[in-house]
């Protein structure tokens, strides 16, 4: 009795987004059920469930596969599907999105094999999600499109109104986001009336991020902040840091400070979302999934497999080796192009620095140059770049104008050319002339020497604000970025220059 109570107390709070009450029920329920029934698969389904609400993915996966084995075991096509719909769920949560591939793409295989419409409508909507997360917004499309059909035919009002705003997310992909405002518009208020309140806030991000394509800011920020409270009462992490993102986005023209918050507020989020511990168990599982596929394969198919394997695998060495010897070649090279431009810059930064003291007089002129990581001083020229006076004036001006926009986040090429009076396609070809480089590939050089520059002379400056200084959203970012460019990380090379 005490099974069954607590087992139907976890759904119900499942069902009303109270996941914590939900995972305490659900772990009552468990120890009481027999360890091979199908009411163990349900509440093993359940849990793996509330941990993806609550943003812990490590048990979601660890629930889910056990649910999966119970499944299998029991030979019910039905059941199986539905559980490697959870965890395709689970993977595409966690933004392992071709993991996530593999197992709906399992999921419809068994679902083919019953004749059970709304599990079909459920798996649909969930390839349309992951459809749209690897970018194929087309196919997204089409499966949104089908799991609304077979809804609507079933009379669920509030499950086809989470099948268009899967529909929508599409769209939005496709870049048609008048029809995606649209579609939600009348989606909000069925799931308002629903008391679906999870749906609800996806579907208010969703109009937030169609209202922001079109440049309307103002009027995505309720959208997003109610989204985020939503998400927040429900303790779904993942979802709240989109709308704390979007939140930023939103502000950042109008009010800078309360975009900074929001920022601030996304980065504390996710840190907490993705620790190495769930990546890392996930890896794991992975790995699971994969050998569940082998061992389902027919024996003989596997022994060709094998004598194929064999046969080519000293070709494989042999083509891995030569590979990894072209890429280190192609990224030295790249390096050294970089140090090249970035040095440049630093040159013509200083020329600028000491241009604009001369009008102001008092001011002290830097005159040494800033230092480099160690394990770059080797790429860094030691000529000095020859310029014309008409390219080095263009190019400093260039310089002044991405150094003041790069703590806005607003650098883009647009905007550079905007403040220079030219158009778009006159500066990209202009730099180009000049610079020898690309729009993206010279900010990213102007960028590194800030960054260089902040970290050499701002000793007790945060890792985090320098980031944000060299127009980075995410410290990951830029330290990949730097790493990529100067042989170690920023912390690294603050420390050499102690």
């Amino acid at each position: 009795l005490r099974q069954q109570v607590w087992y139907w107390a976890a759904e119900w709070f499942y069902a009303q987004h109270a996941y914590n009450e939900a995972e305490r029920y659900a772990q009552k329920a468990l120890p009481l059920i027999h360890p091979a029934n199908d009411v163990c698969a349900d509440c093993l389904n359940l849990l793996g469930l509330i941990y993806v609400r609550m943003g812990d993915f490590k048990r979601a996966a660890k629930y889910a596969k056990q649910c999966l084995a119970i499944d299998k075991k029991t030979g019910d096509y039905d059941r199986i599907s539905s559980s490697m719909n959870t965890l395709a769920g689970i993977y595409l949560a966690s933004f392992q999105v071709k993991e996530a591939e593999k197992y709906i793409l399992q999921a419809m295989m068994y679902a083919e094999r019953v004749d059970n419409p709304a599990r079909k409508a459920v798996i649909f909507g969930m390839a349309s999600e992951i459809y749209h997360s690897l970018s194929d917004d087309n196919k997204s499309l089409a499966y949104a499109e089908q799991a609304f059909h077979i809804d609507s035919l079933l009379g669920h009002k509030g499950q086809a109104a989470v099948r268009l705003s899967q529909k929508a997310s599409a769209l939005l992909g496709l870049h048609r986001y008048v029809e995606a405002e649209q579609t939600l518009h009348k989606v909000i208020p069925v799931l308002r009336e629903a008391g679906n309140a999870h749906s609800m806030g996806i579907a208010l991000n969703l109009l937030g991020n169609a209202l922001l394509s079109q440049k309307r800011e103002r009027e995505a920020i309720p959208c997003f902040r109610e989204a985020a409270a939503l998400f927040a009462k429900m303790n779904d992490l993942y979802n709240e840091i989109h709308s704390h993102r979007g939140l930023y986005e939103s502000y950042w023209t109008f009010y800078p400070d309360s975009a900074k918050i929001e920022l601030n507020r996304y980065n504390l989020l996710k840190d907490s979302l993705y620790s190495h511990a769930t990546a890392s168990a996930l890896s794991r599982y992975n790995a699971e999934f994969g050998n569940d596929l082998l061992q389902e394969e027919n024996a003989a198919m596997r022994r060709l497999h094998q004598r194929i394997v064999l046969g080519s695998v000293a070709a494989m060495v042999l083509i891995v080796i030569g590979a990894w010897f072209i890429v280190k070649r192609v990224q030295r090279r790249y390096q050294q192009k970089t140090l090249a431009q970035i040095h440049e810059i630093e040159t013509l930064h200083k020329r600028l620095t000491e241009m604009q003291a001369e009008t102001r007089p008092g001011t002290q002129v830097p005159t040494e140059p800033q230092p480099v990581p160690k394990q770059a001083e080797e790429e860094t020229p030691a000529a000095e770049p020859t310029l014309s006076e008409e390219d080095s004036a263009f190019l400093m001006c260039v310089i002044d104008v991405v150094n003041a926009a790069l703590p806005t986040g607003d650098y883009g090429v647009c905007k550079i050319a905007s403040e220079l009076h030219m158009s778009e396609s006159t500066f990209r070809r202009r730099l180009t002339e000049a610079a020898g480089e690309t729009p993206k590939a010279y900010v990213q050089a102007i960028q590194m020497e800030r960054a260089v520059a902040l970290l050499s002379g701002q000793p007790d400056m945060p890792i985090l604000q320098i980031s944000a200084q060299c127009g980075f959203s995410e410290t990951s970012s830029f330290t990949h970025t730097f790493k990529r460019i100067f042989g170690c990380s920023p912390k690294q090379y603050r420390e050499q220059m102690r």
